[in-house]
């Protein structure tokens, strides 16, 4: 008797199964989000003056709430419609990935060298300097953010460098404890005993030997960092702590449009969107980047 053949169903894309097995096919080949991330936040940011369609801060009220070009009553000059002060939505759109990508860029920088430094201390040193930082680590990791940002944004008011100096208070310390763990394992190694034995001085020790043991680790969370600040700036501008008006931001976008989410849903939807395309395709790139640069995280 022959065996009968079992033929196994096909999940569409839609489904959950389909769904995570996009996900991991995107972790394990990394062009497509690496695509998107070019397609949506780099090139905007670099090339807002070219690719800009028109001013994003022009208003014209005789265009006010023209929707989607495919739509009734829409048009191509304005492909993803205007808001309600008739402003181009997709100009908006692209001159918000450089306010995105520039506060990323600052706050995770300073954050980083911040924490890297003071958790390289903390681990190499230990004692009452470890204690030290991390009680102020934890300290960091308590402070309410949306608190923090109403009061800062009270006391100095709105602006980039205030949402800056917010993403700096909270992300330091994720820096800072994850640097301090690694570098607890790496003091223990015999090539650290040796530079000691050598008459290497600490810091010799911390900049030559322990940071480069840290950096594929600092790599990966700054990567999965830059997903968190996007949504984070775009929370505080949408709750009136972030950046002000008239200056086009992907949060401030959405929270114009929230009124509106029925008569002109597409005030909301292409920004929300845009959030939703570079923060997914930041969580998939770092993920294909610590599967690299770490094998024992390496999936099969």
């Amino acid at each position: 008797m022959a065996a009968k053949t079992i033929t196994l169903p096909r999940h569409p894309w839609y489904s959950l199964p389909g769904l995570a097995r996009i996900g991991a096919a995107a972790r394990r080949y990394p062009l497509i989000p690496i695509i998107v991330l070019l397609l949506v936040l780099v090139i905007p940011a670099v090339f807002a003056g070219l690719v800009s369609p028109h001013d994003p801060t022009a208003q014209n009220l005789s265009e006010r709430l023209q929707p989607p070009f495919w739509m009734e009553g829409g048009s191509t000059d304005n492909i993803f419609g205007t808001d309600n002060l008739g402003r181009d939505i997709l100009s908006r759109i692209i001159y918000g990935s450089r306010v995105s990508i520039v506060i990323a860029s600052i706050s995770i920088l300073i954050s980083g060298v911040m924490g890297t430094s003071l958790g390289i201390v903390a681990g190499y040193f230990g004692g009452w300097v470890d204690a030290l930082i991390m009680r102020m680590v934890d300290i960091s990791l308590s402070i309410p953010i949306i608190l923090l940002a109403l009061v800062l944004v009270a006391a100095l008011g709105p602006s980039i460098s205030t949402v800056v100096l917010v993403l700096v208070i909270l992300l330091w310390s994720r820096y800072a404890r994850l640097v301090r763990g690694e570098t607890l394992h790496v003091r223990t190694q015999d090539f650290i005993a040796r530079a000691r034995v050598s008459g290497a001085s600490h810091a010799r020790i911390m900049i030559h030997h322990i940071f480069p043991n840290v950096f594929n680790s600092l790599v990966v969370l700054a990567t999965l960092q830059v997903g968190f600040v996007i949504v984070l700036e775009a929370t505080l501008s949408f709750l009136g702590a972030g950046i002000p008006r008239p200056t086009p931001a992907w949060g401030l976008m959405v929270a114009d449009g929230r009124s509106l989410v029925v008569a002109a849903w597409w005030m909301a939807f292409f920004p929300g969107m845009a959030i939703m395309l570079v923060v997914l395709s930041m969580n998939l790139l770092g993920d294909w980047l610590r599967d690299k640069l770490d094998p024992k995280q390496r999936q099969l």
